[in-house]
């Protein structure tokens, strides 16, 4: 009777597998990544634009909404100044979100943006906002955190309407991210 040996083709399925596991790991970062660069499923910058933009369109406005809630974990209360902004394109912007801790210990924050339609990521210029930093507030401590923004003029012309929700995190246990730490 032959005995057939089969121990190499284990070693190689085994490798496969082993590659696929890292592979299916590596690919939430980089789709992370993908998405910020394309704008793709609402993601926006991480960092200011310009103040530089094309010149005001006067013929078109769009309606920008805003949403603002607080993820489960974050006892913070936090909402925007402003639910509804009509915006001509090309148009410099300022609305101011509201922030207040109500719990007994200081506790850090960090806001992450989306943006719907997704496609419409890529034109909503974001000059100054709260989300690019972490926000650290002191038991009982209220804050203003604004966003300055436009919405580029080259937007496609069958958006009329861009929502930009935030979603407050507690990431007081969090070490800081390399990306966080470089802009303070």
């Amino acid at each position: 009777m032959n005995q057939v040996n089969h121990g190499p083709l284990l070693r190689k399925l085994a490798l496969i597998i082993i590659v696929m596991f890292g592979f299916a790991f590596a690919l939430v970062p980089l789709y992370d990544v993908f998405c910020r660069i394309t704008g793709l499923n609402g993601k926006t910058a991480d960092r200011p634009a310009t103040a530089e933009r094309a010149v005001i369109d006067d013929k078109r406005t769009i309606q920008v909404e805003f949403l603002a809630h607080a993820d489960t974990q974050m006892p913070w209360q936090f909402n925007g100044e402003t639910q509804r902004l009509s915006v001509k394109p090309g148009e410099m912007r300022q609305v101011n979100f509201k922030v207040f801790n109500p719990t007994d210990s200081t506790m850090v924050g960090q806001a992450v943006p989306s943006v719907s339609p997704g496609t419409a990521a890529a034109y909503l210029k974001k000059v100054e906002c709260f989300c690019f930093n972490r926000q650290e507030l002191k038991a009982g401590e209220s804050k203003l955190m604004p966003l300055k923004f436009y919405v580029d003029p080259a937007l496609p012309d069958d958006i009329n309407t861009i929502t930009l929700s935030y979603s407050l995190y507690d990431i007081t246990e969090s070490k800081p991210a390399p990306a966080l730490a470089q802009r303070k």
